[in-house]
């Protein structure tokens, strides 16, 4: 798919480091905390529906474009000493929340959470049913890797409610494979989808990345031939975030060759030309899903949200993330668990939940966060509908922003009126940049990102 003159233009343009916008301020303004009291003043008191993460790291083998926070291993019994870990986790935290809270949605995570064998997500289950109640229709969902998936573990999941899950392919072609360092044959990919459906599974997405080393627009179709014959509900197509200087990792995939950022827009156009064709809705940052699915239903109606596990259609839950690394979200306040597995453990046989990071809002992030989240979510925004409901005039208080959007719309990414504006078809790709106008903190700290094309 080739590119027009004018979209090398907007390329260069737009081109830069910016977030991706799970949370608003970004993670990397969380700040090192001694005491969580603050925190955790908001769960203390709060009756909202619960949504909890559980984070299981470990890994058989590193994929080179990883970012996610992973210990790679092949011993199973260091799963048996972090589910001790876990229980004491869950028992501490479960201590301080009011009765009655209901568990809505629950997401496992990694790593490689089939990295467990079935006993011990049998053991996790027990664990999470002991300290928690579950609403009736509970989303139970879980990440899973098809090279070492087994029946054992799909069925274990199952018996824990999980109707959704989603595994990654990233690329079909053998040399892409090769060069990421990891190869999974295409039948495996077919075995994982029997298997899930085969145990009642409803909605399986599957995750895709563009802008690895040796993806070509002619592969990259062949690729998505391929998984369109698995026929997923939805599908996460990824912009590849070359991140070195947090994953040493990824410099393994420097010596290929990496995508330049026109190749990757060529890449991100096909994707959107290919699924749309067959039947899927695009529904904003690189996710697509059938037109039944309750994302783009959520969408349609302006109820759809957006938060650490991606795009959700539940709102006002609080996130309750547990294990290394994990981000926890109530009403008022961000907060992260320890990174390292040793600092975890010593938080945790301190009786101290294991909590090294964290972040409280203010008005100012409340709202700018909220009119993100309306940017990337519904793709619009009504500036009388926002003024209203926070008690401002909006085109006064971002005026900064309101001053760069006729660029916006000259530029084709948005169509503008004195109301308000659309995010036109354009304008999805470059949806981080828009998102980017409205951001307090890029200009006091302007922090190290993944670039938006």
């Amino acid at each position: 798919m080739e590119l027009s003159d004018n979209d090398i233009a907007l390329i260069e343009k737009y081109q830069r480091p910016g977030p991706r916008y799970t949370s608003y301020p970004p993670a990397n303004h969380f700040q090192e905390i001694d005491d969580p009291t603050d925190l955790l003043a908001a769960t203390k008191t709060s009756k909202a529906p619960l949504s909890l993460y559980f984070h299981l790291p470990f890994c058989e083998t590193l994929c080179w474009f990883c970012g996610c926070h992973t210990i790679t291993t092949i011993k199973r019994d260091r799963a048996d000493d972090y589910l001790n870990l876990l229980e004491k986790e869950v028992e501490l935290f479960s201590q301080i929340l009011l009765p009655g809270r209901s568990v809505v949605q629950m997401h496992f995570g990694g790593g490689t959470p089939n990295f467990l064998t079935g006993e011990q997500i049998n053991r996790l289950g027990s664990i999470i049913k002991k300290r928690f109640q579950f609403s009736d229709d509970a989303e139970i969902s879980v990440e899973l890797d098809p090279r070492r998936l087994n029946e054992e573990h799909v069925a274990a999941f199952a018996r824990m409610g999980a109707t959704r899950a989603s595994f990654g392919v990233q690329d079909c072609d053998p040399e892409v494979q090769q060069a990421i360092h990891r190869v999974q044959p295409q039948e495996q990919n077919f075995a994982a989808m029997d298997l899930l459906r085969a145990h009642g599974f409803t909605s399986i997405n599957i995750d895709l990345i563009y802008g690895l080393p040796r993806q070509s627009i002619s592969s990259f179709e062949r690729t998505l031939q391929a998984v369109l014959e698995l026929s997923p509900e939805r599908f996460a197509i990824f912009n590849y975030a070359h991140i070195p200087w947090v994953k040493p990792a990824q410099k393994n995939l420097e010596r290929h060759g990496l995508p330049s950022a026109a190749e990757k827009l060529g890449l991100l156009k096909l994707c959107i030309e290919t699924l749309t064709t067959a039947g899927y809705e695009y529904i904003g940052l690189d996710h697509f899903a059938l037109p039944s699915d309750e994302l783009v239903v959520a969408q349609k109606n302006k109820s759809l949200q957006r938060n650490f596990q991606g795009y959700s259609t539940r709102a006002r839950v609080e996130i309750c993330g547990f294990g290394v690394s994990s981000i926890s979200q109530s009403a008022g306040a961000f907060r992260q668990n320890e990174k390292e597995l040793d600092a975890y453990r010593a938080a945790l046989e301190n009786g101290c939940l294991p909590i090294t990071r964290g972040y409280c809002l203010t008005q100012e992030d409340r709202l700018r966060g909220a009119v993100i989240m309306k940017l990337m979510c519904d793709l619009s925004l009504d500036f009388d509908d926002i003024g209203a409901k926070w008690g401002i005039n909006f085109q006064e208080h971002f005026a900064d922003a309101i001053s760069q959007l006729d660029e916006l719309a000259a530029d084709g990414l948005i169509s503008l009126t004195s109301q308000g504006l659309k995010v036109t078809s354009l304008g999805r790709l470059f949806i981080r940049n828009l998102a980017m106008l409205f951001d307090a903190y890029l200009t006091q700290k302007q922090g190290r990102y993944s670039s938006t094309v």
